[in-house]
């Protein structure tokens, strides 16, 4: 398993309910200039929190568009398994019946893993 804090769980960068990206997305950022690009996608303008390339790289889930609060999302794992990143992720919704904001959103967490040069990657959804 890549190592990136105590107990093995990635390092969150960034985790809310309001990005830019309106699409649901799954993204790794390898380099400076993909995390410099993938910031700019998904917050504008806003400080773009530090990433230590030369040991690290991001990892990204992003819900896209929900109709209301009450929605994310949590990077739990990301592992080697036999040559191939596995990425593994849950997303939560609001309970039925629940009262929430009636907002959009837009889900995301960013996570920073070691460096790896595995070039496979798969995004695994867990219940």
């Amino acid at each position: 398993m890549l190592q990136s804090t105590q107990a093995g769980l990635p390092r969150t960068v960034a985790r809310g309910d309001q990005s830019d990206i309106e699409s649901p997305a799954q993204v790794l950022a390898r380099t400076e200039a993909e995390w410099i690009a993938l910031w700019r996608r998904h917050a504008g303008d806003r400080e773009r929190p530090p990433v230590d390339y030369g040991r690290e790289m991001v990892v990204g889930v992003f819900m896209g568009s929900r109709p209301n609060a009450g929605y994310g999302t949590t990077i739990i794992t990301a592992m080697e398994v036999k040559g191939v990143l596995v990425v593994r992720y849950t997303e939560t919704v609001p309970p039925r019946g629940a009262v929430t904001a009636q907002i959009l959103t837009f889900p995301y967490h960013l996570v920073a893993i070691p460096k790896a040069t595995i070039t496979d990657v798969k995004f695994e959804r867990v219940p």
